[in-house]
Protein backbone atom coordinates (compact mmCIF):
# COMPACT_ATOMS: atom_id res chain seq x y z
CA UNK A 1 0.00 0.00 0.00
CA UNK A 2 0.95 3.20 -1.06
CA UNK A 3 1.53 6.06 1.43
CA UNK A 4 0.66 9.60 0.51
CA UNK A 5 2.35 12.54 2.20
CA UNK A 6 0.20 14.02 4.91
CA UNK A 7 -0.37 17.12 6.39
CA UNK A 8 2.50 16.24 8.90
CA UNK A 9 4.95 14.92 6.23
CA UNK A 10 4.59 18.12 4.30
CA UNK A 11 4.83 20.44 7.38
CA UNK A 12 8.28 18.72 8.55
CA UNK A 13 9.81 19.03 4.75
CA UNK A 14 8.64 22.85 4.57
CA UNK A 15 10.22 23.48 8.04
CA UNK A 16 13.34 21.53 8.06
CA UNK A 17 13.78 23.27 3.99
CA UNK A 18 15.75 26.50 3.01
CA UNK A 19 16.85 26.21 -0.43
CA UNK A 20 14.38 25.17 -3.50
CA UNK A 21 15.70 24.49 -6.89
CA UNK A 22 12.54 26.17 -8.92
CA UNK A 23 12.34 24.17 -12.38
CA UNK A 24 10.25 25.89 -14.96
CA UNK A 25 10.02 29.12 -13.86
CA UNK A 26 9.11 31.33 -16.24
CA UNK A 27 11.51 34.25 -18.02
CA UNK A 28 10.56 36.94 -19.80
CA UNK A 29 8.82 36.96 -23.70
CA UNK A 30 10.71 39.50 -26.20
CA UNK A 31 7.98 42.72 -25.92
CA UNK A 32 5.71 40.65 -23.27
CA UNK A 33 5.03 43.23 -20.45
CA UNK A 34 6.97 42.54 -17.49
CA UNK A 35 3.74 42.73 -15.33
CA UNK A 36 2.52 39.47 -17.03
CA UNK A 37 5.96 37.90 -15.70
CA UNK A 38 5.24 38.19 -11.97
CA UNK A 39 1.62 36.94 -12.25
CA UNK A 40 2.71 33.44 -14.46
CA UNK A 41 2.40 31.00 -11.55
CA UNK A 42 5.82 29.69 -10.74
CA UNK A 43 6.94 33.59 -10.43
CA UNK A 44 3.86 33.78 -8.06
CA UNK A 45 4.93 31.23 -5.82
CA UNK A 46 8.82 31.84 -6.29
CA UNK A 47 8.12 35.30 -4.96
CA UNK A 48 5.62 33.92 -1.91
CA UNK A 49 8.14 31.07 -0.66
CA UNK A 50 11.11 33.99 -0.77
CA UNK A 51 8.83 36.01 1.04
CA UNK A 52 8.69 33.48 3.91
CA UNK A 53 12.21 33.04 4.08
CA UNK A 54 13.24 30.42 2.07
CA UNK A 55 16.16 30.55 -0.72
CA UNK A 56 14.36 29.71 -4.13
CA UNK A 57 16.83 29.34 -7.23
CA UNK A 58 15.24 29.67 -10.62
CA UNK A 59 16.33 27.13 -13.14
CA UNK A 60 15.24 27.50 -16.94
CA UNK A 61 17.56 26.30 -19.85
CA UNK A 62 15.89 28.95 -21.71
CA UNK A 63 16.51 32.28 -19.35
CA UNK A 64 19.70 31.06 -18.05
CA UNK A 65 21.47 34.23 -15.93
CA UNK A 66 18.73 36.56 -16.00
CA UNK A 67 17.81 37.82 -13.32
CA UNK A 68 14.34 36.56 -11.60
CA UNK A 69 12.90 37.91 -8.16
CA UNK A 70 16.54 39.08 -7.26
CA UNK A 71 17.82 35.51 -8.32
CA UNK A 72 20.11 34.82 -11.38
CA UNK A 73 18.68 31.88 -13.53
CA UNK A 74 20.62 28.62 -13.83
CA UNK A 75 20.17 26.46 -16.64
CA UNK A 76 19.83 23.33 -15.28
CA UNK A 77 19.78 22.00 -11.40
CA UNK A 78 23.05 19.91 -11.77
CA UNK A 79 24.61 23.56 -11.81
CA UNK A 80 23.34 24.74 -8.92
CA UNK A 81 26.43 25.30 -6.55
CA UNK A 82 24.36 25.77 -3.15
CA UNK A 83 22.81 22.00 -1.39
CA UNK A 84 19.25 21.69 -2.56
CA UNK A 85 16.37 20.56 0.31
CA UNK A 86 13.82 20.95 -2.15
CA UNK A 87 13.02 20.17 -6.25
CA UNK A 88 10.33 22.19 -7.23
CA UNK A 89 8.26 21.15 -10.46
CA UNK A 90 6.73 23.21 -12.70
CA UNK A 91 6.91 21.49 -15.84
CA UNK A 92 5.17 18.41 -17.40
CA UNK A 93 4.66 14.99 -16.20
CA UNK A 94 6.48 13.40 -18.65
CA UNK A 95 9.97 15.73 -18.16
CA UNK A 96 10.08 14.73 -14.35
CA UNK A 97 12.22 11.07 -14.38
CA UNK A 98 14.98 12.72 -16.04
CA UNK A 99 14.24 16.24 -13.18
CA UNK A 100 14.29 12.82 -10.27
CA UNK A 101 17.14 11.39 -11.78
CA UNK A 102 19.20 14.79 -11.47
CA UNK A 103 17.75 15.50 -7.90
CA UNK A 104 19.26 12.28 -6.57
CA UNK A 105 22.59 13.65 -8.09
CA UNK A 106 22.54 16.90 -6.62
CA UNK A 107 21.60 14.83 -3.15
CA UNK A 108 18.07 16.93 -3.08
CA UNK A 109 15.92 15.49 -0.01
CA UNK A 110 12.54 16.24 -1.81
CA UNK A 111 11.22 16.41 -4.96
CA UNK A 112 7.74 18.10 -4.98
CA UNK A 113 5.65 18.52 -8.06
CA UNK A 114 2.98 20.77 -8.32
CA UNK A 115 -0.38 21.04 -8.94
CA UNK A 116 -1.62 18.32 -11.94
CA UNK A 117 2.24 17.07 -12.09
CA UNK A 118 2.76 12.96 -11.19
CA UNK A 119 5.15 10.19 -12.56
CA UNK A 120 5.22 6.90 -11.94
CA UNK A 121 8.46 6.28 -12.73
CA UNK A 122 9.74 10.03 -11.00
CA UNK A 123 8.08 8.65 -8.17
CA UNK A 124 10.05 4.98 -8.57
CA UNK A 125 13.53 6.95 -8.92
CA UNK A 126 12.40 9.24 -5.69
CA UNK A 127 11.85 5.90 -3.50
CA UNK A 128 14.89 4.86 -4.52
CA UNK A 129 17.42 7.39 -3.99
CA UNK A 130 15.49 7.94 -0.30
CA UNK A 131 14.02 11.32 -1.83
CA UNK A 132 10.32 12.43 -0.29
CA UNK A 133 8.37 12.67 -3.37
CA UNK A 134 5.28 15.21 -3.06
CA UNK A 135 2.83 15.13 -6.53
CA UNK A 136 0.06 16.83 -7.72
CA UNK A 137 0.25 19.86 -4.40
CA UNK A 138 1.42 23.64 -4.84
CA UNK A 139 3.86 24.40 -2.40
CA UNK A 140 2.94 27.42 -1.86
CA UNK A 141 -1.01 26.54 -0.69
CA UNK A 142 0.25 24.22 1.28
CA UNK A 143 2.70 26.45 3.12
CA UNK A 144 -0.92 28.61 3.54
CA UNK A 145 -3.20 26.29 4.78
CA UNK A 146 -0.33 24.78 7.17
CA UNK A 147 1.70 27.85 8.61
CA UNK A 148 -0.84 30.59 7.98
CA UNK A 149 -3.91 28.91 8.72
CA UNK A 150 -5.72 30.48 5.22
CA UNK A 151 -7.53 28.46 2.93
CA UNK A 152 -7.67 30.84 -0.34
CA UNK A 153 -9.83 30.17 -3.20
CA UNK A 154 -7.58 32.18 -5.41
CA UNK A 155 -4.39 32.84 -3.91
CA UNK A 156 -2.70 35.92 -4.89
CA UNK A 157 0.15 37.77 -3.96
CA UNK A 158 0.16 40.06 -1.09
CA UNK A 159 0.95 43.16 -1.98
CA UNK A 160 4.56 44.11 0.02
Amino acid sequence: MEKQMNSEDIKEILKNSKTIAMVGVSSEKKGEDRKNLKRKPANVVMKYMQDFGYKVIPVNPFAKGEIINGETVIDDIENISTPIDIVDVFRPSKETPAIAEKAAKIGSKVLWLQYGIHNEEAKKISDNSNIKYVSDKCIKQEYQKLFQKSHPVFPVLRNE
